[in-house]
């Protein structure tokens, strides 16, 4: 499972994955972690929270556990969140998520696909993704997905180490380079 993920977030996304599963609470523990991202998406003082280098390692503490509370996380990933805290490695908090949802996806014999579009995707243009990916990949597919209003439009998608960038920033920067080469 370790070959699957890398990094300092891996390592502690497959600490936490190890005990989910001897626990028998993978997909509790997912489901929190899935709720902790979009937390972390949505709200500029948790993103603040978890990279400000002024809290100490108790109090950063104290605060994780009272967002855990407030979002009803499961009760691993609070003492998960409160681990971090102590050992001020909450910055890594995005790719230790990132991390365990490749793991669980692994796990049930999914591709992990990281997604980046400008404009959050639907319902339907993310199953019409999964099952374009699925049918190149023959494998079932997990999307990842972020938004960046700064590749304007299309979307890159990451599998693995393949990229396919159909972002419009990077067709026009393409452009740009092809004319300065003509000029």
């Amino acid at each position: 499972m370790g070959s699957v993920v890398h990094g300092l977030g891996g390592r502690y996304a497959t600490a936490l994955y190890e005990l989910a599963r001897e626990e028998k609470r993978e997909a509790e523990v997912e489901a929190s972690m899935t709720t902790l991202k979009a937390a972390l998406a949505d709200s500029n003082e948790l993103r603040a929270l978890i990279s400000s280098p002024l809290l100490g390692r108790e109090e950063a503490a104290r605060a994780m556990e009272a967002v855990a509370g407030r979002l009803g996380l499961h009760p691993l990933v609070v003492k998960f969140l409160g681990v971090l805290a102590r050992n001020r490695r909450l910055a890594a908090l995005p790719q230790i998520i990132r991390a365990y949802q490749t793991l669980a996806a692994a796990a049930r014999g999914e591709i992990t696909a990281e997604v980046t579009s400008a404009h959050p995707l639907t319902a339907t243009q993310e199953d019409a993704l999964k099952a374009q990916l699925r049918a190149r990949y023959r494998q079932d597919v997990a999307l990842d997905t972020r938004v960046d209003p700064d590749i304007l439009g299309g979307l890159i998608v990451k599998v693995g180490s393949r990229l396919i960038d159909s972002s419009l920033k990077t067709k026009l920067d393409n452009i740009g380079r092809a004319m300065k080469g003509a000029a």
